[in-house]
């Protein structure tokens, strides 16, 4: 399978068809057990991970902290590097930066928006987001989808797993189900129309 710069792929399939542990390898964090993964025009991923923004199912996120704090900690993470500032990121995902809650008081829908900023700090050219619309109500589900579609616009490659393929179809330019670790179908989205 290949994929190409400027697009977004969803990855559909049940529990355990292996979406998560696909992005995982494409993220740098797995090797695969057969085959070989390259990214980038034949850079192995973890050479270029420096490239590559990974959103878990899990936020990865300090609740104690606001979301500006969070954002300037994990800022930290990445020396020599320059990342966009805490407050700008946070609005270009739509969260106001001088909400002074800290994240454990957020919704749920804020929470992603923030693990999102987390993942677009260092201004990767691949987008790895694990489930990004879990646990979201039907409206900060469909905003995230705006965002995306904006990234998407941006020349960034976007790879999303989700279990709600309609709700990811308008912006995805191919929908690849996985059924045991192996591709079933690519079938054309909705944006390559």
């Amino acid at each position: 399978m290949d994929l190409a710069p400027g697009r977004c792929y969803v990855l559909i399939g049940e529990n355990g068809a292996g979406k998560s542990t696909l992005l995982r390898v494409l993220a740098g964090l797995l090797r695969p057990s057969l085959g070989s993964v390259t990214v980038f025009g034949g850079l192995e991923p973890q050479q270029a991970r420096a490239r590559i923004g990974y959103m878990s199912h899990a936020p990865m996120l300090y609740d104690e902290l606001t979301a500006e704090e969070n954002l300037r900690y994990f800022a930290r993470l990445y020396p020599g590097r320059e990342c966009l500032a805490p407050g700008e990121v946070l609005r270009q995902v739509g969260l106001d930066p001088e909400l002074g809650r800290v994240l454990g008081q957020y919704s749920q829908g804020m929470r992603q928006r923030t693990s999102l900023a987390r993942v677009l700090l260092p201004v990767p050219e691949l987008l790895l987001l694990d489930e990004p619309f879990s646990n979201m109500d039907v409206e900060s589900a469909r905003q995230m989808v705006e965002l995306l579609s904006g990234f998407r616009q941006s020349n960034r490659t976007i790879v999303i797993t989700t279990h709600q393929r309609d709700l990811a179809a308008p912006i995805a330019d191919w929908v690849i189900s996985l059924h045991a670790g192996r591709v079933a179908t690519i079938d054309p989205g909705r944006a390559s129309a």
